[in-house]
């Protein structure tokens, strides 16, 4: 009795226990695994390892790539901004978003960085619409897109090459940034200017500049931009919002400290 105990500890508490600890270790992983790897450092026998891996797919908690290696699904990112969707940072911001729209008249973002994306917690349309791809929840790639590489360039220098590292660079459009060197580069222009760009790189006709925001102890970084289409949002509009946006963060920020702690 005392070891029957003893392994459903180790393992959690049940059914929905082995299946958080098949996601840990997923998620912990600095790629996608494959079925050996997880049978591995999983002390669930091959049978039922196989059931849960095949229950979370069904229910979209996990995703099997084409090699058959298993990466987080998007209905955990989904969740996942569900619950920021509520939470005190949202509500901090959204006063800042609605300013920033008014001052521009065109779509404001706000998303935080979450397992090599970018969730978007938050949208103010523009005063005249435009589709465009964000919806909130939704997952967007780092690299391509404003609020990702302004979340991107404020994490620790470890954690950042772990995330470049982790990219694989897709070409959405022909401005997309090609390889980490490239991205690197544009990382270290958007520490020295604190604005980063989407200049047509994840949808052609869309541009935006966006600024990044830190938690006051940095357990989250985030990131705020301003978008709009290309044939009303020119160079020199990006840069004339640039300072409205990195204002925008500064002031976040600032609530965040008098609310959750001052800034480290």
């Amino acid at each position: 009795m005392t070891s029957k105990k003893a392994s459903a500890s180790k393992s959690g508490t049940g059914t929905l226990g082995k299946a958080m600890a098949v996601l840990g270790i997923i998620a912990a992983s600095p790629h996608p695994p494959r079925f050996t790897e997880i049978l591995r450092k999983s002390d669930q026998p091959r049978g039922t390892l196989h059931r849960q891996l095949t229950n979370l797919v069904e229910e979209g908690l996990l995703n099997i790539r084409p090699d058959m290696s298993y990466e987080l699904g998007y209905n955990l990112l989904k969740f996942a901004a569900s619950a920021w969707a509520g939470n005190e940072f949202r509500l901090i911001a959204e006063p800042h978003l609605s300013r920033l729209h008014e001052l521009t008249g065109e779509t404001v973002h706000l998303g935080v960085l979450r397992d090599g994306q970018v969730i978007y917690l938050d949208k103010v349309e523009g005063t005249q619409s435009v589709r465009m791809y964000s919806q909130i929840g939704n997952a967007s790639p780092l690299y391509c897109t404003g609020v990702g590489k302004a979340a991107i360039s404020v994490l620790p220098q470890a954690e950042m090459e772990k995330c470049i590292a982790s990219t694989i660079f897709h070409k959405y459009t022909d401005h997309t940034l090609k390889n980490a060197n490239e991205l690197r580069t544009e990382i270290e222009q958007i520490k020295l200017s604190g604005n980063a760009y989407d200049r047509e790189e994840h949808e052609i006709g869309i541009r935006c500049v966006a600024a990044p925001i830190y938690s006051p102890n940095r357990t989250f970084v985030a990131g705020v931009s301003v978008t709009g289409p290309a044939y009303r949002v020119s160079a020199d509009t990006l840069e004339g919002w640039a300072g409205l946006v990195r204002g925008t963060a500064n002031a976040i920020m600032d609530d965040m400290s008098t609310r959750l702690g001052p800034r480290t």
